[in-house]
């Protein structure tokens, strides 16, 4: 099914009946990653998954987006299509949708598979601090920009010119003022090999928020997926 959001053909899945699940995927994604959760629970609850705009069958902003105005979308989105009050569930991107949407609108629970949200401080490789130097340099910021797309990350390379500018405001915004304001009981679900959201920045994310537990299991970025029975077992337990 699609709906019209800001003005955006917004593809979406919702089955099920009961109190409401919200599912939001992470970058490069779409609904096929979350829909092993909600097929999981569609027995006792309504499942909403979307493809965000840019991402699966959904269209794409017509200008870079930052969390702020994916949140707004999914604000609308969620007003539109009837949720009230839902359990949500996030990875990764979409967790950091989850934080700054939660903060400010009513939800049950909320659940985060490796969604990083801290900016923590790393010592950047040389490739990067070249590519930061030539952006200073009178007129090579265009050679930096066609840098980019050789040693930036997998998910720049993949994306359209919009979605690169779009990724760079999305993982350069720190979301702790958010996570704090977060009072409902919240699950932190991470892999204990995760290299996109390290473990040290799930635990400093489980201090600063207000009713937070960290659950670590064997597995990658994707460790919801790889641990899937474990995982529902788990939540089944929490929502």
């Amino acid at each position: 099914m699609k709906v019209k959001i800001k003005g955006l053909d917004v593809n979406y899945e919702q089955y099920g009946e009961g109190k409401d699940i919200l599912l939001l995927h992470g970058w490069g994604q779409n609904i096929a990653m979350m829909k092993p959760l909600g097929d999981n629970f569609c027995n006792r609850f309504r499942i909403t998954i979307l493809d965000f705009p840019g991402f699966g069958e959904s269209e794409e902003p017509k200008e870079k987006w930052n969390i702020e105005m994916y949140s707004n979308m999914l604000e609308d989105f969620v007003k539109e299509v009837g949720i009230k009050k839902p359990i949500v569930m996030g990875h990764s991107f979409g967790g950091r949708v989850a934080i700054r949407f939660s903060s400010r609108n009513a939800i049950e629970k909320l659940i985060l598979f490796g969604s990083p949200c801290i900016r923590i401080q790393e010592k950047l490789p040389l490739s990067v601090k070249v590519l930061k130097k030539l952006k200073t340099l009178p007129g090579l910021n265009s050679l930096g920009e066609y840098m980019k797309k050789y040693i930036g990350s997998r998910d720049y390379k993949a994306a359209s010119p919009i979605m690169r500018q779009t990724l760079v405001e999305v993982v350069n915004e720190d979301l702790s003022k958010f996570a704090r304001e977060i009072e409902e009981p919240t699950l932190l679900i991470w892999g204990e090999y995760d290299t996109e959201a390290p473990v040290a920045e799930a635990k400093e994310l489980e201090k600063i928020m207000v009713d937070a537990a960290l659950i670590l299991l064997p597995g990658t970025h994707y460790a919801y997926l790889e641990n899937l029975p474990r995982v529902v077992e788990i939540l089944n337990n929490f929502i």
